[in-house]
């Protein structure tokens, strides 16, 4: 094939045809440009207002950080001022406390030193007229012993306020201005030791328990004699012994 055959224009294609054909093609091209424009124009529109709301949103979310920042500062010093008012107030309490921690250990002291005043005077009261209440009910004592200690050793194992004696038995009295009902499980105590101590020594005698008052409630009244005490009240200037129908005085 020639060139000339090789770029010859194809049947029926004129020059005028040709122009026709670019004046078309440049016109679609216009069209592609415009309506991409368009579009660009479109999306940065949507954009712009996407960020716009994504700004607004975190305006939003820094507002309300800043009122939560805010609020916890102002509890913060909420909770401090009333913290130090609470810790203000227990100190005054703790003071408050302690005076009267002093005031009551200082008035426990005065009370206990009446109150061994008063039980020696209640030990004096009994002692002159115990040996009489008890030849009363048939038992003759030819020893009495004031604040005898029973000691092993260097060691107090006991204390009782009048011990009296005879060749069979032994009476342990435990003398209180005012006894309470726990006195009763004391002086028992104080007498199962007593038992145990001559027991070692080989004394058999029977030891019997006392419990003397000036001021006898009834349920101790009923503790004491329900733990087999004998029970001794005042009675004016000298004490009288207490005993009713049936009992039955406990051996140890």
């Amino acid at each position: 094939m020639t060139a000339a055959e090789k770029y010859k224009a194809p049947e029926g294609l004129t020059p005028e045809k040709v122009w026709e054909m670019f004046y078309a093609n440049e016109a679609r091209a216009e069209a592609y440009r415009a309506e991409w424009e368009k579009r660009q124009e479109e999306y940065r529109a949507e954009w712009e207002k996407r960020q716009a709301e994504a700004d607004r949103r975190q305006a939003e979310a820094d507002q309300r950080q800043a009122e939560a920042d805010q609020k916890r500062e102002l509890e913060k010093a909420e909770f401090e001022r009333r913290q130090a008012e609470l810790d203000r107030k227990w100190a005054k309490t703790m003071e408050a406390w302690d005076r009267a921690d002093r005031r009551i250990e200082s008035g426990n002291k005065k009370i206990g030193g009446l109150e061994n005043t008063f039980g020696e005077l209640m030990e004096h009261l009994v002692a002159p007229g115990i040996e009489k209440r008890f030849q009363e009910i048939g038992i003759d004592f030819e020893l009495t012993a004031h604040n005898f200690r029973l000691k092993e050793g260097r060691r107090c194992i006991a204390e009782i306020d009048l011990l009296l004696e005879n060749d069979r038995n032994v009476m342990a009295v435990e003398v209180k201005a005012k006894p309470r009902v726990d006195d009763m499980e004391k002086h028992a105590k104080r007498l199962e030791t007593l038992r145990g101590y001559y027991a070692k020594r080989g004394d058999s005698r029977k030891i019997f328990g006392a419990i003397a008052g000036a001021v006898f409630g009834r349920a101790e009244r009923k503790a004491a004699l329900g733990a087999g005490f004998f029970v001794l009240t005042q009675s004016g200037d000298t004490m009288r012994m207490d005993i009713p129908d049936g009992f039955e005085p406990k051996a140890w």
